[in-house]
């Protein structure tokens, strides 16, 4: 039987505080608190089941043997998000001799219609490739849109998934944006 803490203490910067001291039924509320919406998360970053399933283990251990790192400067789920991010991040690992385009703002724009009108919305509904285009971003674009635009995470707990400030993850997110409506709009201009 899990041990009861009363109300008033059972924030998740107190239940961190007692893990790190090593309390295992502190640990237990808070990944108990917070499993369903680090496994969304996981799923919303396109990651197989099986794959945001050892994420989430490896996250929650990872959280474990950090507790004691916890600043109580964020929050304790943007933290929670950042671990489990990374989690997924080191299955999936790029190599890191692969090259990453750089277009600029302009070049960007261009592909994803600034200044047109079109009826590119109703057409890229009924084509339905958005999972299609993200597939083509990079991990970093895709990882910034899932969690901001899919997941719907506030703009501060995706920049502290991300472990970006916030001016950097908005910058991140408008290219990606840019990028993914370039791509959207080249495929569906060939339908």
């Amino acid at each position: 039987m899990a041990r009861e803490l009363p109300k008033h203490r059972t924030s998740d910067a107190h239940l961190l505080e007692l893990s790190a001291g090593g309390d295992r039924a502190a640990f237990g509320i808070f990944m108990n608190r917070h499993a369903s919406a680090v496994h969304r998360l996981l799923l919303s970053l396109n990651a197989q089941p099986a794959d945001a399933e050892d994420a989430l283990q490896e996250c929650f251990i990872s959280a474990w043997r950090s507790a004691v790192t916890f600043a109580d400067s964020g929050t304790a789920r943007g933290w929670l998000f950042a671990i489990a991010r990374n989690a997924l991040r080191r299955q999936h690992r790029r190599r890191v001799d692969d090259p990453e385009d750089f277009d600029s703002l302009e070049v960007l724009g261009e592909r994803a219609g600034w200044g047109t009108r079109s009826d590119f919305v109703e057409r890229l509904a009924a084509h339905d490739e958005l999972e299609w285009a993200l597939a083509r971003l990079s991990m970093d674009q895709q990882e910034v849109i899932r969690l901001r635009d899919i997941a719907g995470l506030s703009g501060e707990e995706t920049a502290e998934a991300l472990e970006l400030s916030l001016a950097a993850m908005k910058s991140r997110l408008h290219r990606a944006r840019l990028e993914l409506m370039g791509i959207l709009r080249a495929e569906v201009g060939r339908a």
